[in-house]
């Protein structure tokens, strides 16, 4: 909470006349006894846009309030002709800049996006509220545009979240018709082959009008279309991607510490001019030999970050353990390739630390109400380097203490609100870069020369693949996430990737670095600048 006075100085009294608060709604469910009027009621936080919620807008908020995923909703114009149902909030800015870029503002309908891996009966029923409005009234004399967006997912389960959409065209499948709805639709990201065949096999068996494409496509280019002002793109070909060069018969399989080998033939044969070792000189958070804690049970990402290891080829598992404080000591069962391994499980923080003090690295999927104090505890460890904080919705004022103490401590925040990061070919955190598909597909089992910083963790993915299209890979790639306070900001990670000569400034001879400052894709300069080299 945030105060501001008007002060009245009086001899040597100072009287206050006015007081104002700014009150941080993250902050709830800390103050809300404090909070309460004279009366005994809750405050009240006003409507966004100076205006009441409608109706429709109420049951997505309500819907967004009983689950971790992240449900929102806006009606901008009830009578526009182009709706959205985006996937991702960086995601859903660039969508509506582009439709607006395109001459489609007045025509815009809403804007709103789900995310965070909502079940398939919440995607049914955002889609359903959605499509209610959108099919009221009288039809549109040009019929209406549905555009189904997203970034490359990087947990969210595509094929779920699509089955919601299709049975929510099924609902309305005659008011569809009668309102002349095209659909376009690109998506990628876990399991999205199965999404977009959905989708395929619901615009044949439904008789509407489907235009689909997948990651192989770029994000926004079905926006012009729908528009009617382009034409559809081209659907190119898809690299196939492989991880043959993972069965090489060379491979260790017997210990717990595997032997280089060259990598065979395919993607994996390109050649990549880095060495992996550690760079003492260089202020850089993961190398290949960077060990993690995780904080919660999370057995999937967990396991994901083990899977990115194999095909990196590193020698050892990043993650040595994990901890939570209410389960007991355990040893829990993973894969590092084809062999089973255990990797430990603590209650106790300090034991795990204690335990393995090579770990410099802390991801924590604590909830917001219990993120702070977990945080606070990491920090007494001095091997601690990195933490990256998963959760969404953290107090503001809690971030800021967080913020003051790790600069005291020397340790880098990464976070909160975020999905974490990627180093390819070293290490990467919780679930950041999606499935394995999307890890051999983007070439981020090895390094390449190009660095970013993200708000925006699906478009951090989206420039995975932007990136592994028009250059030779990414070298690093952080997000900071959404929040008003990032633990760690753009300018934070452009200096400590100018220390780093294995990566340039753009237009340099080596590679170059870029930052998503307004969440808009930068595809064409990507591919402009690594052209010049």
């Amino acid at each position: 909470m945030s105060l501001l006075f008007r002060l009245k100085l009086q001899g040597d009294k100072v009287y206050i006349l006015d007081l104002a608060a700014k009150l941080d709604e993250t902050a709830n469910f800390l103050c809300s006894e404090k909070w309460k009027t004279r009366s005994g009621s809750a405050v009240e936080f006003p409507a966004p846009f100076g205006r009441d919620l409608t109706k429709e807008e109420e049951y997505i908020a309500d819907l967004d309030s009983k689950t971790g995923a992240s449900l929102k909703l806006t009606i901008l114009n009830r009578k526009g002709r182009i709706w959205t149902v985006v996937a991702g909030g960086g995601a859903s800015v660039v969508f509506t800049d582009t439709v607006c870029d395109l001459g489609g503002a007045s025509e815009l309908a809403n804007y709103g996006e789900y995310s965070g891996d909502p079940s398939e009966t919440q995607t049914f029923e955002y889609a359903k509220t959605l499509l209610s409005v959108m099919t009221e009234g009288p039809p549109h004399p040009q019929g209406k545009v549905l555009i189904i967006g997203g970034s490359i997912a990087n947990f969210t389960n595509v094929a779920k979240t699509f089955g919601g959409i299709v049975r929510a065209f099924e609902v309305f499948l005659e008011r569809l018709h009668e309102h002349k709805v095209t659909i376009y639709v690109r998506r990628g990201g876990p399991n999205y082959q199965e999404g977009l065949r959905k989708i395929k096999e619901a615009a044949q068996k439904l008789d509407l009008p489907i235009h689909v494409f997948g990651p192989e496509t770029h994000m926004t280019s079905i926006v012009g279309p729908a528009l009617g002002i382009s034409e559809l793109p081209a659907v190119p070909h898809v690299p196939q991607t492989t991880g043959q060069f993972l069965l090489s018969p060379e491979r260790n399989t017997a210990g717990g510490i595997r032997t280089e080998i060259d990598p065979a033939a395919g993607d994996a044969a390109d050649h990549v001019n880095h060495d992996n070792e550690v760079h003492e000189n260089y202020d850089s958070l993961f190398e290949k030999n960077t060990k993690a804690i995780v904080w919660g049970q999370q057995q999937k990402a967990i396991q994901g970050m083990l899977d990115f290891d194999y095909v990196c080829r590193r020698a050892e598992p990043s993650v040595v353990a994990s901890t939570y404080p209410f389960t007991g000591d355990n040893k829990q069962k993973y894969y590092f390739g084809h062999r089973e391994i255990l990797i430990p499980a603590y209650k106790s923080m300090a034991k795990a630390f204690a335990t393995h003090p090579e770990a410099t690295v802390m991801v924590t999927f604590a909830s917001l109400r219990s993120v702070y104090e977990t945080v606070l505890e990491a920090l007494q460890f001095p091997q601690i380097r990195v933490i990256a904080i998963i959760a969404e919705g953290v107090p503001e004022n809690q971030t800021r203490k967080l913020i003051k103490v790790a600069g005291e401590k020397g340790v880098t925040l990464i976070g909160p609100a975020t999905v974490g990061g990627i180093k390819p070919g070293c290490f990467k955190i919780g679930n950041t870069g999606g499935m394995m598909d999307n890890i051999l597909a983007s070439k981020l089992y090895r390094p390449g020369s190009v660095a970013y910083v993200s708000r925006s963790g699906g478009l951090s993915n989206e420039l995975n693949n932007i990136i592994g299209a028009n250059s030779d890979g990414v070298f690093e790639g952080i997000a900071i996430g959404g929040d008003r306070y990032p633990g760690s900001t753009y300018t934070d990670h452009i200096l400590r990737y100018e220390k780093d000569d294995r990566q340039v400034d753009p237009g340099a001879n080596d590679g170059f670095s870029i930052s998503l400052e307004d969440k808009k894709s930068e595809s064409s300069f990507l591919a402009a600048e690594y052209k010049k080299r």
